[in-house]
């Protein structure tokens, strides 16, 4: 947008300047020749005047030829004094058609075809006839000082445009930096982060467009609350029926019947109080747990059973801290899930490995083993190929999508592999 409205700005300022320098341009030139114009005629009229009272006489041309010497020079127009004989006194000259016009008494300027411009004016009362003063201009003489009045437009056309450019920019500037604001507001927004909110600055639609993005924040936020309370509040009130459920399952005459309804009734009371926690909890907390510390540790925890059960563990983590969009208690879930399925579902002596790794700009956990593999019905939610429910691979597909990341799961003969990825977190230091 910036380099658009800077393009945009020295094209119109281009254009501009060209529809006003052109016509300039073309009135300097014609303004450089009516000048040496004017001085040339007012040159050869005052040689007509001088010379007029002196040409009477032969005797008297030598001064007259004289005094038209003194007014030649390399860096002035050529002046020449034509006889009506045909003789010529100053800057050689030939009588031409327009000599013999200016011999019948008429003054006139002249553009012979050769270039340059003449300055004819008839001096009468001159021996023999009329004579005729002339003075040639040059090409060069007749635009003197053209080039630097041309410099001098170009010099202002050009600081008009770098002026043009620097206010352009000033504004693209303003205006860039005012949506980037936005988008970034809209990117927290986008992320979870409902305290996001924008500062209007810039023009007045962004404002507009800024306070509209604030409304619709706080509205969210509103709306999210309400069902969030909503739920905890359905929840509370599944805590009645079920307390009196344990209630009549403590009541019953068989023992062993009781035994099983109350271990029934307290999952779902713990199904409950999950809901309400979850409720109430924010929609996406702060990121910042450290995948390679957090790895060590529960590696370190679950070790001595390892050993004994005669398992290698092998661990592979950075030294540096790798940080991953998850909660903590989350995150130790899934990995625990995973650790205690390979305990659980591979023979004893089976090895397996815990890895961190950064792959670009993407962050994976690895839990690999070295058992049978896992059945492809296993990657189903709910289904598992070793006798067990399976939740413990749906907890870390929910975990890892829930944090904007994706599951991927290996297995054959060759062992499992159960790999969490994330994209675009990175390593925070060395």
């Amino acid at each position: 947008m910036r380099r658009t409205l800077l393009l945009l700005t020295a094209a119109t300022t281009a254009l501009v300047l060209t529809a006003l320098l052109v016509p300039l341009t073309l009135l300097t030139r014609s303004h450089a020749a009516d000048r040496a114009t004017a001085e040339a005629t007012a040159r050869a009229q005052w040689v007509a005047a001088a010379m007029g009272p002196t040409l009477h006489s032969a005797d008297e041309r030598a001064s007259a030829e004289q005094a038209v010497e003194s007014v030649n020079s390399t860096s002035r127009p050529d002046t020449s004094l034509i006889f009506a004989d045909g003789k010529v006194i100053g800057a050689p000259a030939a009588v031409t058609d327009a000599v013999r016009l200016a011999r019948a008494g008429r003054a006139f300027t002249y553009e012979p075809p050769s270039g340059g411009r003449q300055v004819l004016v008839p001096v009468q009362g001159a021996e023999g006839g009329t004579a005729v003063v002339q003075v040639s201009l040059t090409g060069r003489q007749l635009y003197d000082g053209m080039l630097s009045s041309w410099l001098t437009l170009a010099g202002i056309g050009l600081g008009l445009v770098l002026i043009g450019l620097l206010l352009a920019d000033r504004l693209g500037a303003r205006l860039v930096g005012a949506t980037r604001a936005l988008a970034g507001t809209a990117d927290r927004l986008a992320g979870g982060d409902l305290t996001a909110r924008a500062e209007p600055q810039g023009p007045p639609e962004l404002r507009s467009v800024a306070a509209e993005l604030n409304h619709l924040a706080g509205r969210i936020d509103e709306l999210l609350t309400a069902e969030r309370e909503n739920a905890a509040d359905l929840a509370h009130r599944l805590r009645t029926p079920v307390a009196a459920l344990r209630l009549d399952a403590e009541g019953l005459r068989d023992a062993e019947e009781a035994e099983r309804i109350a271990a029934s009734v307290a999952s779902l009371e713990r199904g409950v109080d999950d809901v309400i926690r979850k409720a109430r909890k924010p929609l996406r907390e702060a990121a910042g747990v450290d995948l390679a510390a957090l790895a060590r540790e529960r590696v370190e925890f679950w070790e001595p059973l390892a050993s004994d059960q005669g398992r290698e563990l092998e661990v592979s983590v950075p030294d540096v801290a790798v940080p991953a969009p998850v909660p903590e208690d989350e995150l130790v879930a899934a990995l625990d899930a995973l650790i205690g399925n390979v305990l659980d579902h591979t023979p004893q002596g089976v090895g397996f490995r815990v890895s961190v790794r950064v792959v670009g700009a993407a962050t994976e956990l690895v839990v690999a083993d070295d058992g049978p593999g896992i059945p492809a019905e296993a990657e189903e939610r709910g289904a598992s190929g070793g006798g067990s429910t399976g939740l413990g691979l749906s907890i870390v597909r929910r975990t890892a999508e829930e944090s904007g990341g994706e599951v991927s799961f290996g297995g054959g003969r060759s062992g499992a592999a159960v790999t969490l990825r994330w994209t675009g977190v990175g390593v925070s230091g060395a």
